[in-house]
C-alpha cells in the first residue's frame, strides 16, 4: 500500500467497543468444559488439606495420651499413621497439581488461539495505531500470568482458604475463647487486603503496559533492522530500549514495595495473633484449665491459620495481577471489528465475473478527520484494465483498499457483480480478489509455502506451474534447496525482483477474477522489470484489473486511465485521448511519465 492509503491519526479500528465482561467471570466459560478435571483436582485438594488439618489433633493426642501413659506402642502406631497420612497427602497433591496444570495449559492455549484468531480478523485500521510488539506481549506475558493463576494460584487460593476455614472451625470446637483471640485480627487483615489490593492491581497493570511498550520498541527495531544499521543507530535503539526497560524496572520495584508492605504487614498481624493465643493459652495452662497437649494442638491450628492468612495475602496479590492481565486480554477480545462479516451473506448464483462499481463513494480514516475520497463514481467492466493515476495523496491506494473491505466507505457503496461488497462474505469477496503490492512481504518459510499461501492444498505440480507463469521457476531452480529454500523474515534472502515474482506466482495460483496491482515494477532493475512485465502480461489477460500506476508502461497497458486529484475523479478515458485533451492527465504525463522507458 502506498503512502496515500495510510491513516495519519487515530482510526476507528482502535477505539474501544463493547465493554469487556468481568475478567474472571469471562474466564469461567472456558473452564467449564474441564469441569470433571477441576472437580477431581478440588476433591484431591480437600482431602490433602484434611490431612494437614488433622495433624495438630494427632499431635495433641500424642502429647496427652502417649506421653502421659508412657505407652511406646501407641507412640509407634501414631508415628506410622502419620507417615501413611503424609504419603497419601503426597499422592493427592501430585494428582491435584497435575490436573490443575494440565487444565491451565489447555485453557490458556485455547484462549491464546481465540485471541490470535480475533486479532487477525480486525481490520488494518486497528493495526495502524497498535504496535505488533504490544499485541504479542498480550499474547505472551499477559496470558502467562493468567496461566499461572489457573495452574497454581487458583489451587493455592482454594488450599489456603480450606486451611483458614477448617482451622477456624476446629479451633472453635477446641476452645471458643482462644478462637476469638485468634480471629480478632481478621478485620484488620481484610481491610488491609482491600486497600492494598486496589493499589497492587493498578501497579501491576502499569508494569504489564510498560513491558508491552518495551516489546513494541524491540519489535519495531527488529522489523526495520536495515534502517537501524544503515543509519548506524544501533546504540541509539539500544538506549531507547534500555530506557523503556528502566521504566519497567522502576514500576516493577514500586509493585514489589507494595507487595512487600502488604505481605509484611499481614504476616505481622497474623502472627501477632499467634503470640496473643500463646500468651492467653499459657495462662490457662498455668491455671490448670487447659492441658499442655491441647495448648500445643491449639497453637498448631493458630499457626496454620496465620500461615494461611499470609499465603492468602500473597495469593491475593497474584490474583490482582491476574485480574489486570485478564482485563487487558478480554478488552481486546471484546473489541468489535469496524469491518465485519455480514450476518447473512449473499451467495452469488454464478462465479464472480469481475464487474466493479464505485457509487458516490466518500471515505475518511476517522470521525474527526477530513474526507480522503469525495463522491467517487466509477464502473469497471469484467476483464477491463483500469489505471488509477494522480499525485501522492490523491486517494488511489485508498480507493483500491476499499474494494476488498480493508476499510468500509463512509458513504456510498461499492458493488461486485451487482452485489454490495458489504453483503458478501470475506471468503467470497476477498477470494475473488488478488493483490500484488509494490513491496510484497513474504513469510519466513520456504518458497513453496509462500507460493502455496494462496491455496495451501495445492499440489507440487500446481505450485511449479504458478512459478513458471510468474517467470520464477528459473531462479528457484538455481537455489541450493529449490522450492524448499527458506526466504527469511519478509523474504530478506531474496532480491526485490525475486520477491515480486514469488508474489506474482502466489496470485497465479489463486487465479482471482479481480486483480489489484500496486505498480509491481517501479523499484526493479531492468532485467527483473522485463521478467515481471512478461508475467503481468499473462496475469492480466481476462481479469478485471485495477492498477495504481506510477509508470508509463503500466498506463499504456490500461484500457482506461482514471485521474484522481484530492479524492475526486477529474478525468478518465484512454491514454491517447487524455493526452490529446491536454488536461490534468497531460500535465501529469509531462511531469511524471514522459521520461519513463517503455519496455520492449
Amino acid at each position: 500500500m502506498t503512502a496515500d492509503a495510510r491513516p495519519v491519526a487515530a482510526v476507528p479500528g482502535g477505539r474501544r467497543g463493547l465493554a469487556s465482561p468481568r475478567p474472571l467471570a469471562a474466564l469461567w466459560p472456558r473452564l467449564r468444559p474441564h469441569g470433571a478435571a477441576l472437580a477431581a483436582a478440588f476433591a484431591c485438594l480437600v482431602l490433602a488439606a484434611g490431612v494437614g488439618l488433622w495433624f495438630p489433633r494427632v499431635v495433641q493426642d500424642l502429647l496427652d495420651s502417649a506421653f502421659e501413659r508412657g505407652d511406646g506402642t501407641l507412640l509407634d502406631r501414631i508415628a506410622l499413621s502419620l507417615l501413611g497420612l503424609f504419603a497419601a497427602q503426597g499422592v493427592l497433591n501430585f494428582v491435584q497439581v497435575t490436573l490443575l496444570h494440565g487444565t491451565g495449559e489447555r485453557v490458556i492455549a485455547r484462549l491464546r488461539e481465540d485471541l490470535f484468531a480475533h486479532l487477525v480478523r480486525l481490520p488494518p485500521a486497528f493495526f495502524a495505531e497498535r504496535r505488533s510488539g504490544e499485541l504479542t506481549s498480550r499474547l505472551s506475558a499477559d496470558l502467562a500470568l493468567l496461566q499461572q493463576f489457573v495452574s497454581a494460584w487458583l489451587g493455592e487460593l482454594a488450599r489456603q482458604t480450606l486451611f483458614l476455614v477448617g482451622g477456624t472451625v476446629l479451633l472453635t470446637l477446641t476452645h471458643p475463647s482462644l478462637t476469638l483471640t485468634t480471629l480478632a485480627v481478621s478485620p484488620i487483615i481484610v481491610g488491609t487486603a482491600i486497600v492494598f489490593g486496589r493499589t497492587l492491581k493498578r501497579a501491576s497493570a502499569g508494569v504489564q503496559d510498560q513491558v508491552a511498550e518495551a516489546m513494541g520498541h524491540a519489535d519495531e527495531a527488529f522489523g526495520q533492522i536495515r534502517t537501524v544499521q544503515g543509519f548506524v543507530r544501533e546504540a541509539g535503539e539500544t538506549r531507547r530500549f534500555a530506557d523503556a526497560l528502566g521504566e519497567v524496572v522502576a514500576r516493577g520495584v514500586r509493585r514489589a514495595r507494595i507487595r512487600g508492605a502488604f505481605f509484611g504487614f499481614v504476616g505481622f498481624v497474623a502472627f501477632a495473633g499467634v503470640v496473643a493465643v500463646l500468651w492467653q493459652g499459657g495462662r490457662l495452662v498455668l491455671a490448670g484449665s487447659l492441658s499442655p497437649g491441647a495448648l500445643v494442638g491449639f497453637l498448631l491450628y493458630a499457626i496454620t491459620i496465620a500461615s494461611a492468612v499470609g499465603a492468602l495475602a500473597s495469593a491475593f496479590g497474584n490474583l490482582q495481577e491476574s485480574i489486570g492481565a485478564a482485563t487487558r486480554v478480554f478488552d481486546l477480545l471484546a473489541l468489535p471489528p469496524d469491518v465485519a462479516e455480514p450476518a447473512a451473506p449473499v451467495t452469488p448464483a454464478a462465479p464472480v465475473r469481475g464487474a466493479i462499481a464505485f457509487e458516490d463513494v466518500h471515505f475518511r480514516y476517522g470521525p474527526d478527520l477530513p474526507d480522503v475520497l469525495h463522491g467517487v463514481s466509477l464502473a469497471i467492466a469484467p476483464g477491463e484494465v483500469v489505471a488509477l493515476v494522480g499525485a501522492s495523496g490523491a486517494g488511489k491506494s485508498t480507493l483500491a483498499a476499499l474494494l476488498p473491505r480493508f476499510w468500509d466507505a463512509s458513504r456510498g457503496r461499492i458493488t461486485l457483480d451487482g452485489h454490495d461488497v458489504r453483503t458478501l462474505s470475506f471468503a467470497t469477496l476477498r477470494g475473488a480478489i488478488g493483490s500484488v503490492p509494490q513491496d510484497p512481504a513474504l513469510f519466513s518459510g520456504t518458497i513453496r509455502e509462500n507460493i502455496a499461501y494462496a491455496r495451501p492444498e495445492a499440489s507440487d505440480a500446481e505450485v511449479r506451474a504458478a512459478a513458471e507463469a510468474a517467470h520464477a521457476a528459473e531462479f528457484i531452480a538455481r537455489l541450493p534447496d529449490g522450492y524448499a529454500t527458506r526466504v527469511g523474515e519478509r523474504g530478506v534472502k531474496l532480491s526485490g525482483g525475486q520477491r515480486q515474482r514469488i508474489a506474482l506466482a502466489r496470485v497465479f495460483l489463486k487465479d482471482p477474477a479481480v486483480l489489484v496491482l500496486d505498480e509491481a515494477t517501479s523499484a526493479l532493475d531492468s532485467e527483473s522489470e522485463r521478467l515481471v512485465e512478461q508475467a503481468l502480461a499473462t496475469l492480466l489477460t481476462g481479469r478485471t484489473t485495477l492498477i495504481i500506476a506510477h509508470r508509463l508502461s503500466t498506463v499504456q497497458r490500461a484500457d482506461r486511465v482514471v485521474v484522481l486529484d484530492h479524492g475526486r475523479i477529474v478525468e478518465e478515458g484512454p491514454h491517447a485521448s487524455l493526452l490529446a485533451a491536454d488536461g490534468a492527465y497531460a500535465r501529469l504525463y509531462r511531469g511524471q511519465f514522459r521520461d519513463d522507458p517503455v519496455p520492449a
